[in-house]
């Protein structure tokens, strides 16, 4: 599975670290940023969602300050479904449940660990299908 991956400013150095320690066993593609200065986040954001709708056996990271404004972000293209997680249960059921295939985090509400042990849960949990699916295609069907 490849997994795509980016961060604003706020969460550079987050992100770095998550590399470091996911790259060991998983295929990553930094999508950005490079540095600590000053960028957008719905830039990164839309890089990640677009690529992630492109390759169907793909999932994304995307990283911030709280995670709230790349999730917010992230889910305004259909077909994604951005997950904040703040915990390693909301990684086990944003996968379970929802299928969530962008997990979004917080650098300045989460540690560097616990980043880590969230993702890795996020990435190692599969969609129990069923029911939620028939909830997954209820949303496809809106309207926007």
């Amino acid at each position: 599975m490849k997994i795509y991956i980016a961060s604003d400013h706020a969460a550079f150095v987050q992100k770095a670290a998550l590399i470091r320690e996911l790259k060991k066993d998983h295929s990553l593609i930094d999508l950005g940023t490079d540095s600590e200065s000053l960028v957008h986040y719905p830039n990164f954001a839309e890089a990640v969602s677009r690529k992630v709708l492109e390759d169907k056996d793909s999932v994304g990271i995307l990283l911030c300050g709280s995670g709230i404004g790349m999730s917010i972000a992230a889910n305004r293209f259909k077909g994604i479904r951005a997950a904040l997680c703040r915990s390693s249960e909301d990684a086990k059921l944003s996968r379970e449940h929802n299928n969530s295939n962008v997990l979004c985090l917080g650098g300045r509400t989460s540690s560097n660990e616990e980043i880590v042990a969230i993702t890795k849960t996020w990435l190692s949990t599969p969609f129990e299908g069923g029911r939620h699916q028939l909830r997954i295609d209820l949303m496809d069907q809106f309207k926007v």
